[in-house]
């Protein structure tokens, strides 16, 4: 299991650990022209509440910097315990337009999952993380 023990956090003195996304969901991604697609499944319900707090548009956006030129929307779907996010401009124009090896961004959801994010050390025990 990768989890990193981080540094403690100045302002609570709580442990901070970091979970890759692998551990928390699973992904699906495509493309619409230059816009990728991608979809992000919590593996367990509790886990929900944590994609939603952590993974949000801005993240999404740093996590895939040199790679998506545009903005990117952030769509919540509880009733599936999922996330969907619209990466625009990231796909060199799209799949018949572009010369990218992954030009319909199906690998995207992969690189999404590689994802770091902290969790305090007592939440990641009570969801059987730590």
């Amino acid at each position: 299991m990768r989890l990193d023990r981080a540094a403690e956090d100045s302002r609570k003195g709580a442990q901070k650990v970091k979970v890759e996304l692998t551990k928390l969901a699973h992904a699906r991604s495509g493309d619409k022209g230059d816009t990728a697609n991608i979809g992000l499944i919590a593996l367990r319900e509790e886990f929900y509440p944590l994609l939603v707090r952590e993974v949000t548009a801005a993240r999404v956006k740093d996590h895939f910097k040199g790679i998506c030129k545009g903005g990117v929307d952030r769509f919540e779907l509880p009733n599936l315990g999922a996330l969907n996010f619209l990466l625009h401009e990231s796909l060199g124009g799209g799949g018949t337009l572009s010369l990218m090896t992954d030009a319909q961004g199906k690998t995207l959801s992969t690189a999404l999952l590689r994802m770091m994010i902290e969790v305090s050390d007592e939440e990641a025990k009570k969801l059987g993380l730590g």
